[in-house]
């Protein structure tokens, strides 16, 4: 049985994984008033529950954050927006002392590796001294819980085979560096203070809410307006993709039942290249395949991520949605909700 805090600091909430995380939490796991579940997200369950979570979300609200992210759940009494940047100590420490979080989810992160190879510094200012930061704080009022929330990108690529969580980290870019140094400074407060750290390390999420710059959202705009669909080199890069839903419940499971001080990696064990996640869009999209457009690979581009999983699905987890499943509510989605990321 699923056991959760009942007082929850999310950081990051307005984004693409903390925002479906808030609504997967709150309309899965918690009290959700009549009539205020998500219109566009109907495969959450919305169930009766008598327990009564409640969320302070912490964002920075940069270009990424989208309030509207949260349609369905910010009339809940239970939740509550502070904008505040987490490398801010001061202004987290009062957060943290008002608040008294019993535990916190660590999703704000600068994310989009194009951006950290121009320039490096917002990613390890938000991403590294951010989430000491947050430690600190969580140190101090002695949380039950420190979800750390990371990347299968700390360990760099892999042509056959999959990372274990004991491998080495072998990032590529400023971004994935600037997750793998989070990752041992939140394992160093494990170790040194006894906070009660677990760093969890997913593959490339895919899904609703997703800001327009990543590759699926990307693809489906593009495709929209009849525009060039732009391919790093040959296209045949491989990731594995995870439905976003299935990765939030992966962290309620670890929240749960996960072991403080561990590292686990969350993975869909589904592994498509690149041009295939974009053949399997167009599929749901009256086959453009004309708009792909190959260009100049990316500096440094990692060519095929894998990672093993097993130790979180000992946990009884796995993936509910299928690839194509997960595809087709994802392109329904945005079809539905073309004007969410207008101004």
């Amino acid at each position: 049985m699923v056991e959760l805090p009942n007082r929850i600091i999310i950081t990051g909430g307005c984004g693409f994984i903390g925002s479906n995380f808030i609504h997967h939490l709150l309309h899965s796991y918690s009290e959700v008033p009549a009539g205020s579940c998500c219109p566009d997200h109907t495969e959450y369950s919305c169930v009766e529950s008598s327990k009564k979570i409640e969320v302070l979300n912490i964002d920075k609200m940069t270009y990424a954050a989208n309030e509207r992210n949260l349609g369905g759940v910010s009339g809940y009494e239970g939740y509550s927006l502070i904008k505040a940047d987490i490398s801010d100590s001061e202004t987290i420490m009062e957060i943290f002392e008002d608040f008294k979080p019993q535990c916190v989810v660590h999703f704000a992160a600068e994310s989009h590796v194009d951006r950290s190879i121009e320039s490096g510094y917002e990613f390890i200012l938000s991403n590294v001294l951010g989430t000491q930061v947050l430690l600190e704080a969580s140190r101090k009022i002695g949380v039950e819980i420190f979800m750390h929330v990371s990347t299968d990108e700390v360990y760099g690529s892999i042509m056959d085979g999959s990372f274990t969580e004991t491998d080495l980290l072998r990032p590529s870019s400023p971004y994935s560096s600037s997750k793998a140094a989070s990752d041992l400074v939140a394992l160093s407060y494990g170790h040194t203070y006894g906070t009660p750290v677990i760093v969890s390390r997913c593959t490339n999420n895919y899904g609703p809410r997703q800001h327009p710059e990543k590759l699926v959202p990307m693809v489906i705009s593009n495709a929209l307006s009849d525009a060039a669909i732009p391919v790093y080199g040959s296209g045949l890069q491989v990731r594995d993709w995870l439905y976003v839903k299935d990765h939030c419940e992966a962290l309620i499971r670890l929240i749960s039942d996960g072991v403080p001080g561990q590292v686990y990696n969350i993975a869909a064990q589904s592994k498509p290249t690149n041009l295939e996640m974009i053949d399997a869009i167009l599929s749901h999209m009256g086959e453009k395949k004309h708009l792909i457009s190959h260009v100049e690979d990316r500096m440094g581009h990692d060519f095929r991520y894998s990672i093993d999983d097993s130790k979180l699905r000992d946990l009884d987890w796995c993936p509910a949605v299928g690839f194509n499943k997960g595809v087709e509510l994802t392109v329904d989605w945005y079809l539905n909700n073309l004007n969410h990321f207008s101004p």
